[in-house]
């Protein structure tokens, strides 16, 4: 079975084509699990993300489209969430959607956020100390698969996105999430959108996924797409990484119930 769970539209003003027009191209690469789950609205970076009154329309318009194509493609209704304290919404948090996936693209800078994975914000990377921004992200990732607020952890290491590498062994660093996720019950997504940006690499890397392997936790599969050409980028090549590593079953959710198919 082809699952890809993270998928934007138009809505969140940084992608491109229609509902539809994302469905077709899922059915043409015969996808059987197509999830939306665009930026959730929250009260902080307005510009990248739907307000909360177009949330509705969002989750009409999907809602739609699932029983349009009920016959040739299961549809799931989901947001990304970025996890940022005093800022998510309840509304969103509470709403009735298939999952949410949780997913940190903010640190704190001193008394600022900063958005680690926005090009404008390159240069904090050469202000700080890059093993404190790594420990600091994943320290984040940690706290917020604590909550237990999130079925699926997005891009577990986008802090790599621009090669900024840290010093110290990123396993080490990233371990104590890890085990987060995993005490939590949270499934980590292999996203390609990795390959598409200038780490290219997955998210998460390899080498972190072998990690969660033997630690147990589950995983799904995500495209992260924000145009047509981007569904199902790389599926191929990461459906045969994910089986090298040992894993023979990917996550599917509905009305926040997790179940499993093979892959």
């Amino acid at each position: 079975m082809r699952v890809d769970l993270h998928n934007h539209t138009s809505l969140c003003n940084h992608a491109s084509g229609g509902i539809e027009e994302y469905i077709k191209k899922a059915i043409e690469l015969k996808i059987d699990v197509y999830g939306f789950s665009d930026h959730a609205p929250m009260s902080f970076d307005p510009k990248y993300r739907m307000t909360i009154l177009e949330s509705k329309t969002y989750e009409e318009d999907i809602l739609e489209m699932k029983k349009k194509y009920h016959n040739r493609i299961k549809i799931l209704l989901a947001y990304e969430v970025d996890y940022l304290d005093g800022y998510m919404l309840d509304e969103i948090l509470q709403s009735k959607i298939d999952y949410l996936i949780g997913s940190v693209h903010f640190l704190k800078n001193q008394n600022s956020i900063w958005g680690f994975d926005n090009p404008e914000f390159i240069g904090v990377y050469k202000s700080k100390n890059i093993d404190s921004i790594w420990q600091e992200y994943f320290d984040t990732i940690e706290h917020m698969a604590k909550q237990n607020l999130f079925d699926i952890v997005g891009h577990f290491d986008l802090i790599k996105v621009f090669n900024f590498l840290p010093k110290k062994d990123i396993k080490l660093l990233a371990l104590n999430a890890l085990k987060a996720i995993k005490k939590s019950n949270m499934v980590l997504e292999i996203n390609t959108a990795g390959l598409r940006k200038p780490i290219n690499e997955t998210y998460p890397s390899k080498d972190i996924l072998e990690l969660a392997f033997d630690l147990g936790i589950n995983i799904t599969f995500s495209s992260d797409a924000h145009c047509i050409e981007d569904i199902g980028y790389k599926y191929e090549d990461t459906i045969l990484m994910a089986k090298q590593i040992g894993f023979t079953k990917c996550a599917i959710f509905e009305n926040r119930d997790i179940s499993f198919s093979k892959f």
